[in-house]
């Protein structure tokens, strides 16, 4: 086989693991453009790429390019870093890219008991609303204590692994 025919079947077969993912990742609700554009930074042997490059392997406009990196970065999905003498940026995915995604929902689920617990307080703890409140309070706070034990033991897991990065 020439190289050029191997290199057509390899951006194929990338093509193709791309897309799949993209489409299981918008199943699970992530957004068609930051799932398209996540699962080519994790598919390239670099984990990070340009704008431009991302834009010719995806065929997707600068605009569409910036809003999916937009999205991935305030998910910790993504980190962007300017290449060294240029004003360009890459976009990089990381080995530890759910780790860090999981941990900072940590916030977000923060929030979401303080709102419930000010619901409960609100509605009053003996009525229906404010138990369900009471129950979905409790089942976060249970989420919240399984998240960090388990982070953990996949920390130590992925040490043992991959070794150190």
């Amino acid at each position: 086989m020439t190289e050029s025919a191997s290199s057509a079947r390899e951006t194929e077969a990338v093509s193709r693991f791309v897309e799949s993912f993209a489409a299981q990742l918008v199943e699970a609700g992530m957004q068609r453009m930051p799932a398209r554009v996540f699962a080519a930074l994790l598919s390239s042997d670099e984990g990070s790429m340009t704008s431009a490059e991302l834009g010719e392997q995806l065929r997707i406009s600068p605009a569409a390019v910036s809003g999916a990196v937009r999205y991935l970065a305030q998910t910790h999905m993504v980190s962007r870093e300017r290449e060294p003498g240029s004003r360009r940026e890459r976009y990089r995915v990381h080995g530890n890219q759910w780790y860090e995604a999981l941990t900072n929902r940590e916030a977000v689920i923060k929030r979401w008991e303080g709102a419930l617990r000010e619901g409960v307080t609100s509605l009053g703890a003996d009525t229906p609303a404010g138990r369900r409140m009471a129950e979905t309070l409790a089942f976060f706070e249970f989420i919240e204590a399984e998240i960090v034990e388990m982070m953990e033991r996949w920390r130590v897991h992925r040490e043992k692994t991959f070794g150190q990065e």
